[in-house]
This record gives structure tokens, sequence and C-alpha cells, in this order.
């Protein structure tokens, strides 16, 4: 489910739940942990990554659609949990964009500080929108931090879905690298960071980051209650259900 690879100072979190490393409650949580506990065992970087070809399908729907309210919002609370630590982590981060990544897998990079992305035809947005949700706050402005106000509006509301070369046009990604490249250039990045002077460089990094840090910790709250509402929503069910009855029909 979570292969956890040392190199060296750094940490690597290989999501490797088949077919497609969708985010489950098990998946999340142990994310979370994963990256809470990081620093205090001796960890200087983490690298976030999956499979070839994909990095993550985003929540597991399915899984998730069996849940009541209660247990809905404690994955919630999980999920947001786990963009928390990432964006109050005190190491820095990457996100080493294996292939495809919507909605969650694409939250998750956000958070990070630096993203590698697989050149070539691979996806990656927060397409929340198209199956009926509706993107927090919180990480709507993760999103803005990134790309800007005006285009983080366009890709938001639309659900777009933009390719790698796209992605790094824009600020969406910071590199592009082949598939078999993604995760070593996400450890040289890691690597050139944590060769500097310790003090100077994690300060810093903690000043640059202060104000996504105190904004994600203002609106994390506020956003938990208002999924929920919207995810156990008329239009949200209607058009979640209909997704898994396609996946089904697909498998079929």
């Amino acid at each position: 489910m979570l292969d956890l690879i040392r190199h060296d100072a750094i940490l690597e979190l290989r999501l490797a739940r088949p077919p497609v490393n969708a985010l489950d409650p098990s998946l999340t949580r142990r994310l979370r942990e994963a990256v809470e506990s990081a620093p205090g065992d001796g960890v200087r970087g983490l690298v976030l990554s999956g499979r070839a070809g994909l990095f993550s399908a985003g929540l597991d729907v399915p899984a998730l659609l069996a849940l009541d309210r209660p247990a809905m919002g404690g994955f919630w609370d999980d999920f947001i949990g786990l963009c928390g630590a990432l964006a109050r982590s005190p190491i820095p981060t990457v996100a080493a964009i294996t292939g495809h990544s919507p909605a969650g897998g694409a939250v998750l990079s956000i958070f990070c500080d630096y993203r590698v992305m697989a050149a070539g035809p691979h996806r990656i947005g927060l397409n929340e929108v198209q199956v009926g949700l509706v993107v927090p706050e919180v990480i709507q402005y993760a999103v803005r931090r990134l790309v800007g106000a005006h285009r983080a509006e366009r890709l938001m509301v639309a659900g777009a879905m933009i390719e790698a070369d796209e992605a790094l046009r824009i600020g969406l990604v910071d590199e592009l690298a082949v598939i078999d490249e993604v995760v070593p250039r996400a450890l040289a990045w890691l690597g050139n960071h944590l060769a500097l002077p310790a003090g100077a460089m994690g300060e810093t990094r903690r000043i640059a980051r202060t104000d996504l840090a105190a904004k994600f910790a203002r609106l994390a709250q506020q956003s938990a209650t208002g999924f929920t509402d919207v995810w156990f929503g008329a239009e949200a069910q209607e058009v979640l259900g209909a997704l898994v009855e396609t996946l089904r029909s697909r498998k079929g």
C-alpha cells in the first residue's frame, strides 16, 4: 500500500496500492502518519512517488461512497491533515509525479515544495467539478499560489486536466523528466537543497512558506464540514454514483 524507501537522509514514500493508487482511508492515514513522523525519525527530505505512468488516480470513490457521514468526516480530516502536514512540514518535500495525477493526486503535489512530472501525454489537474465536487478554499489558495488567481480559477471551475507540457508552462509543475528519471530528479533537487547550510536554508524556507501554513491552518477547519455536506448532497451523489457504474461496466 505504501513503500518506505530510504535514500540516505531522504525518505521516498511510494504509493503502492494497485491498480491506480487511489486514496482510501487506510492509505491516506498511513501517508499522513509517515509525513508527520519523518522529521522525528531523522529524515531531512521527503519524496512522494507512484508507479510508472500513474502517480495517483485521486480519491477512491467506490470505497468512499460506502462510508457513512461520520466515517467520511474522519477520512476528510485525515486527507486535509495530510495536506496540512505537507504544507507545514519542517523538511523539504518533492512530488515525483510519475504519470497521470487527477484530483487528489494533484492536490497532494501542490502542497509540496517542488514538483517533477513525467514528460509526455500524462495529465494533471483538479477535476473535482466534473464529478460534482467543490474544490475547498484551502486547496484553491494553494493552486492560486502556484499559477496565479485568474489561471487557477479557469482551471478549477472547468475541472480541467492538462498535459505535462502545459502544466510546466503555467507553473503547476516545476520540471519535466522521462519517467525513469522522475524520482532521481526529485532526489537530486532535494540533495542540492540539503547541501546548503541547514539553518539558513530551513529558516528561509519556513519564512517563504509562512503564508501557506498560516492560511492552511485557518481554512482547514472551515473546509471539513463543508466538504462532507457537498459529498452527501444530491448532485454529488448522483454524479459520483454514475461514475462508479461507468467504472464497473468497463471492468465487466
